[in-house]
């Protein structure tokens, strides 16, 4: 088994990486995936995080 993890700050970035990776490896048995999203404050600006977790054969 192996896992694959994605983050980003928008969530147009993860959805693009998701495709990427399901086009490159079209076979993959996916076991488990996780999706995620948070957000936090660093000097008054608000970072946004969107990440995925992909566990897969």
């Amino acid at each position: 088994m192996k896992a694959k993890l994605f983050d980003f700050e928008h969530e147009k970035d993860l959805e693009d990486a998701l495709n990427t990776f399901f086009s490159e490896h079209p076979r993959v048995e996916i076991k488990s995936l996780n999706y995620q999203t948070s957000h936090f404050a660093i000097n008054g600006e608000q970072i946004y995080s969107f990440s995925c977790l992909i566990l897969y054969k």
